[in-house]
Formats: structure tokens, C-alpha cells, sequence
């Protein structure tokens, strides 16, 4: 490793997963970015992309097999309750708590990129680790660190009835109780083109009923509906989920 102390890679393994990895450079792997590997071509080799790729389909097996055998639903059902544990934001924020970014090896550039390319690049490390966890432990191992910081968030999720999409939802919503459609309008663009940040609004029978903001408009319109679909639990009792 280059001289490079491991120690804070194995506190973190001892502390926060509970068990000591016998090859630290694995877990180090899982948080070294490629822009990382392209800064200091002459002392690092290795980036955490094949670690992702084998911790994506160990976190979709293991998230797969937990709904599979806790809920009789149909497949439609449990394909949108897994989309919601395994989307970007969900790992990314998983991530966040689980406290490593301090650890994360990235280029300077990175750090000071935006909130979008820092959840994603959370969400990725996060998905390496469960590989690195995977290779180093097995797969029991890996299944008990996603049920611990992945499926245990399904019951609020279910609460909140963030599985659904939003848009579709308030689209139900709205027409069952005021015989309208959402109509999306944007309110305000900020920030540079390669940065911009939109805010939405969205009404319903010419009423604004939720702003969203974020780095796409569709991610704005999701933001909106869901502070639409807030506003009809509030004001009218309407349950989030049906």
C-alpha cells in the first residue's frame, strides 16, 4: 500500500462492521474512487469499480431472498419495494451513517464536486464494501451487513409510502378526490449548466399544492408530488399508501 497506514481502514472494520479483515487492502479497495487511482498513477493500481459490481449483486441477492420469504405480495409489489431499498439515495444515505466518508480516497476535484456526484459516489463505495465484505467473510456476513443498513429501513419506507412513485401516486390522489390532473411548472433555475439546480412547482385545479427542487427537473417533479402528496395527508387525512 505504499507505505500508507491501514490502521483507521481496520479501526473502522473493528468498530463499525465488528470484525477484523485479514486483507485491509480489500476494504481500502472498496473506498479508493478512480479519480483517486488517476491522481497518484505511480503509488495505487486499484479502484473500488469491480468491488461494486460484485457488491450490487450480493446487495440485490440478499435484498431479493429478504422479501421474497418475509412477504406473500406479487411481484410487481416487491420489485418496487426492492427498487426503493436499492436505489442510489437509500445506499448513498446508508452510507452517510455508516460514517466512512472521512475514509473515502477521491480526487480533489471530487471532493468539491456536487451533492449529486457525492451521494452517488457514497452509494458506490457502499455496494464496494458489501463486496469487499463478501470476498473477505462470505456471503452470511454480507447478508447480515445489508439486513442491518439496508432492509431494516424497509418498515419506513412502507410507512412513508416512499415505494411508490410519487408522480403516479398524486396523480391518484388528485383525481380521486378533485377530478384533477398534476400539472408541473418550473419555477426557478439556478446555479451553473453543469450544476443547475431547478425548482418545481406542481398544482392541481390551478392550486399549488408542493415545490421540489434538485438537479433534474424530474427529480424537482418527484420532490413536488411528494410534498403535494404531505400537504393532502395534512389538510385532508388522505393516507400516503392506499
Amino acid at each position: 500500500m505504499s507505505g500508507m497506514s491501514t490502521a483507521p481502514y481496520q479501526e473502522f472494520a473493528r468498530t463499525t462492521l465488528g470484525y477484523e479483515f485479514t486483507n485491509i487492502e480489500l476494504l481500502v479497495t472498496a473506498l479508493t474512487h478512480r479519480s483517486y487511482v488517476n491522481e497518484h498513477k505511480k503509488s495505487v493500481s486499484q479502484h473500488n469499480e469491480r468491488l461494486e459490481f460484485l457488491g450490487d449483486a450480493v446487495l440485490e441477492l440478499a435484498v431479493t431472498d429478504y422479501l421474497y420469504n418475509t412477504y406473500d405480495e406479487p411481484e410487481g409489489t416487491l420489485t418496487s419495494w426492492r427498487a426503493a431499498l436499492v436505489r442510489t439515495e437509500s445506499i448513498g444515505e446508508a452510507g452517510e451513517r455508516l460514517g466512512y466518508e472521512p475514509l473515502l480516497r477521491m480526487s480533489r476535484g471530487e471532493k468539491q464536486g456536487s451533492e449529486r456526484a457525492r451521494q452517488a459516489i457514497l452509494a458506490n463505495a457502499f455496494e464496494a464494501v458489501i463486496g469487499a465484505i463478501y470476498l473477505e467473510r462470505g456471503y452470511q456476513d454480507a447478508e447480515a451487513f445489508i439486513k442491518k443498513h439496508i432492509t431494516a429501513k424497509l418498515d419506513a419506507i412502507l410507512e412513508e409510502g416512499s415505494w411508490r412513485d410519487p408522480k403516479s401516486h398524486l396523480q391518484e390522489v388528485s383525481q380521486r378526490l378533485d377530478s384533477a390532473t398534476p400539472q408541473y411548472r418550473v419555477l426557478e433555475e439556478t446555479g451553473p449548466d453543469h450544476d443547475k439546480i431547478f425548482t418545481l412547482g406542481v398544482y392541481v385545479g390551478g392550486k399549488l399544492m408542493g415545490k421540489g427542487s434538485g438537479h433534474s427537473k424530474q427529480m424537482a417533479q418527484q420532490k413536488a408530488a411528494r410534498a403535494a402528496l404531505q400537504r393532502y395527508e395534512t389538510e385532508r387525512g388522505t393516507p400516503k399508501t392506499d
